[in-house]
Formats: C-alpha cells, structure tokens, sequence
C-alpha cells in the first residue's frame, strides 16, 4: 500500500465513525467510508514478479495498451507504446529497464483526456530517459507519466544521475492518466492494442540483438501489423 493510500483512507474512516457516532445514523457514515475503500483500492502496491531476461522491457504501469505507433525523434524512429491507466488499475510506476538516469524532465501542461492522442505532447508530464546497464546494456528507453483529465498530481522519487532496476518502484500518477514508453525501432512487441498490462511484470518489447536463442523476426519497422505479440498478463482490479 502507498503511504496516501493509509492517510486518506484511515482518515475517511474516522470521519465515517465520528458521523455514526455523534449523528447515530449510520447513513451518515457510508458516503466517507465508500470514499475510504476507494482510496485504499486505489493507493494498493501489489508485489509482482519482475522478468529476468536479457533486454526485456517492461511495462511502467498498469492499465490497457492503447497505442503503438512508430514516431520520429530527433534521434530517429522510435516505436511509442502507449498505455492508458483507469482509477481502478495500479497507479505505482515502475522502472522499463534497469539503468542509469540520464534526464528527468517535468513539464506542466494541459489535463486532457489520457486516451486522446493529443494528450501525450500537450499534457501536464513527467519525461525520463534511462540508459540501460547490465542486462539492459545499450537500450536506451524513454518512458513518460502523464496527467489526464482527473489526474492532477505527478510523483517521480529520483533524479538524473540515479540508477534504477528493471521493476523498481519509481512514483506514482494520482487518479486516471496514461504512460508512454518509447523505445527503439528494431524491437520485437510483444503486445498488441487491447492488451491488459502490469506495471514491472508483462514484458512490452525485447530486443533483436539480446535475443540470440531467438529465430530472426520482422521488425517493427517493417509494418506494425506483423509484430509478434505473446498473450499479457492481466490483473483484476
């Protein structure tokens, strides 16, 4: 559970049995304890099992895969892989890749909804770059929270210069909004739009020269439509 998920929820509790208690309705309790169970729902941090493959990306959050699209950057093409979190999906964000911090970039914006396009260049957000060591060595992969439309607060608890681990537990996006990953051009997906995915666990891409053992695969480049994704996982809420 994230620290907010006890404030706020034990805190709605006592409200709820200050209000029995002194009204002796319990009518009068039942709007702040609904209010409780949401926010202990909502702050939940569930352990997960982080993969341990070479060059595996993971996911940095949980929610519905949205988009993948290949998009140009100032250092070429990159595949953006897009991924929409609701209230009710885990908000905790997770490192893709285990690396090196080389830039965290907070950038204030507007709050549109997270499933329209717009949203990713125009919104409230938080860039981060990591370049990867270990078995992530030569990955550079750039993930990014965005606020949306009821999203009004962005948690990030490192800085430029930190390492990171593939899994590791970063920040948090309060209440609805969408992270973006956007990785190299070459990689192999292994999700498709539609999938349900968890934050540190479902393995988004691979890379083609990490995967030696692997037959040779199209690209991504080569048409979006022949990517070869495996099944994600998926979590109730």
């Amino acid at each position: 559970m994230v620290r907010d998920g006890y404030i706020y929820g034990l805190s709605l509790l006592a409200v709820a049995a200050v209000l029995v208690w002194f009204t002796g309705n319990l009518a009068w309790g039942l709007p702040p304890l609904l209010l409780a169970i949401f926010f202990l729902q909502f702050f939940r941090d569930p352990h997960r099992e982080i993969p341990s493959g070479i060059g595996q990306i993971v996911s940095p959050g949980d929610g519905k895969v949205t988009e993948t699209a290949l998009i140009q950057t100032p250092s070429g093409d990159r595949l953006r892989i897009s991924i929409f979190l609701s209230v009710f999906n885990v908000h905790v964000n997770r490192a893709p890749i285990s690396g090196v911090l080389s830039g965290v970039q907070y950038r204030k914006g507007k709050y549109l909804n997270a499933m329209n396009p717009d949203s990713a260049d125009q919104n409230e957000q938080n860039m981060v770059t990591v370049v990867g060591h270990g078995k992530d060595e030569g990955i550079e992969v750039v993930f990014k929270q965005i606020a949306g439309l009821l999203a009004r607060r962005i948690v990030f608890n490192f800085k430029a210069g930190d390492e990171v681990e593939r899994g590791q537990r970063v920040g948090l996006i309060k209440f609805g909004s969408r992270v973006d990953v956007i990785v190299p051009s070459d990689v192999v997906l292994r999700v498709k739009v539609g999938d349900k995915v968890m934050g540190g666990a479902t393995v988004l891409a691979e890379i083609l020269e990490a995967m030696a053992v692997v037959p040779a695969q199209p690209s991504v480049r080569a048409a979006s439509a022949r990517v070869h994704p495996e099944p994600a996982e998926s979590e109730g809420a």
